[in-house]
């Protein structure tokens, strides 16, 4: 079945619902994308309530829509709602199930090349502490993750693979599923940070077949920043150890004991914002309005068309590898600081993003990159706007050249 494409008129109506297009040209989806009015309205409605009648009694008159956020994030990626965390961010989920495995000296952790800098921290804190050893799985010369090297670094000490769908700092993306078949094979535990995949393109985790899955509201998800969730599947909810506890986690406790609750609700704390807590469910269920197969084939043909243009400007080189690709596009300008060039198209009303080296520390230190500019670009992006964005940064590559040739001629 082919699915539809969105048409003109549909992305006029999304634009019409996110004010921000109207000011900048924002090509910084993969660090917090602009919300929709419907997300806007439904915060703030309910922090209205929250004045008018107070904070636990707002509460309990939008109880039922608040319980419903569990509901709509597992129908987003086919899981159950007993298998929902909700949490602050990616980070913070990501960090309840990698600290909460309970790694012992010597065993052994598979990684990627392109993991984030919290997701490193970990690792290393795991080697300084746990005693864990770990194994980067290289990618090959086109920059795809190499299944037949994971297939070859698994031994008895492998206790996990953890790695991220896609990297911050370049646009390719990883084959989750194949990663996940090798995973149950071999009775390992899968950990995969989802913060840039969901909402940007279709995950199905019992196709995956991930343990656990973190991630953020802000990005693609186009949900309030400080919003996040943490899936952990039913039959690994009793692998991890929540580290700490309150009263929201457990269904029972006396004076000698209590009992955790036999769903994701163990891992999270009572207190969190209830109006963002409801923004965050309105912003998976307006992406599930669009359909993850329109949004994901929107955001291909974006980059798509973004990057072959950037091919075409002298003194610009992609950073992105993989055989598939999504819609964060990283490139450089040769001799020329990635600040410069972000400044540069903020003065035009264009936002990107600067990707450091210490963000995906492993993949940048192999190409030897100390930065790179990162355009992200969503299904509400427009084809003028890209090509604006090429235009702009012709200007900026043409200026440079000018001035390096003459540097007296310009002030």
């Amino acid at each position: 079945m082919i699915t539809p494409l969105l048409t003109e008129e549909d992305i006029e109506a999304l634009r019409n619902e996110t004010p921000g297009t109207a000011h900048v040209i924002h090509f910084n989806n993969a660090g917090c994308s602009l919300a929709p009015t419907p997300v806007v309205n439904t915060i703030t409605a309910y922090l209205q309530q929250e004045a008018l009648l107070g904070g636990y009694e707002a509460e309990a008159q939008y109880e039922q829509q608040l319980n419903n956020t569990y509901n709509v994030i597992a129908r987003l990626i086919n899981a159950q709602p007993e298998e929902i965390t909700l949490v602050e961010n990616a980070s913070n989920g990501w960090c309840i199930a990698f600290h909460g495995i309970g790694l012992q000296p010597g065993d052994e952790v598979l990684i990627s090349e392109f993991e984030y800098v919290t997701n490193m921290i970990g690792y290393l804190y795991g080697k300084q502490h746990y005693g864990i050893t770990l194994t980067v799985i290289p990618n090959d010369e086109q920059g795809n993750f190499s299944i037949t090297k994971l297939k070859e670094a698994i031994t008895d000490k492998t206790r996990l693979i953890a790695v991220t769908h896609i990297a911050s700092a370049t646009g390719g993306v990883l084959p989750v599923e194949a990663i996940g078949a090798i995973a149950a094979e071999h009775h390992i535990l899968y950990l995969l940070d989802a913060c840039q995949s969901i909402g940007q393109l279709p995950v199905d985790v019992a196709q995956i077949q991930c343990d656990f899955l973190s991630v953020t509201g802000r990005k693609y998800l186009r949900a309030p920043r400080g919003t996040g969730f943490l899936y952990v599947s039913k039959k690994s909810q009793h692998k991890i150890t929540p580290l700490f506890l309150d009263g929201h986690a457990v269904s029972t406790i006396n004076e000698q004991s209590y009992q955790l609750l036999p769903n994701g609700k163990r891992f999270e704390f009572y207190e969190k914002n209830r109006a963002t807590t409801l923004g965050l469910a309105k912003a998976v269920e307006y992406a599930l309005h669009i359909g993850m197969d329109r949004i994901w084939n929107r955001i291909q043909y974006l980059a798509t068309h973004l990057r072959n243009q950037l091919q075409l400007i002298e003194q610009v080189t992609l950073q992105d590898g993989g055989n598939i690709q999504c819609g964060i596009i990283t490139f450089t300008v040769n001799h020329c600081d990635s600040k410069e060039v972000k400044e540069y198209l903020a003065l035009h009303h264009i936002n990107v993003s600067v990707g450091l080296a210490r963000s995906t520390l492993l993949h940048m230190n192999k190409h030897q990159l100390n930065s790179v500019v990162r355009a992200s670009v969503h299904y509400y992006n427009t084809l003028s706007e890209t090509d604006f964005f090429i235009k702009t940064l012709s200007a900026f590559v043409q200026e440079r050249k000018t001035s390096q040739a003459h540097p007296h001629s310009l002030k």
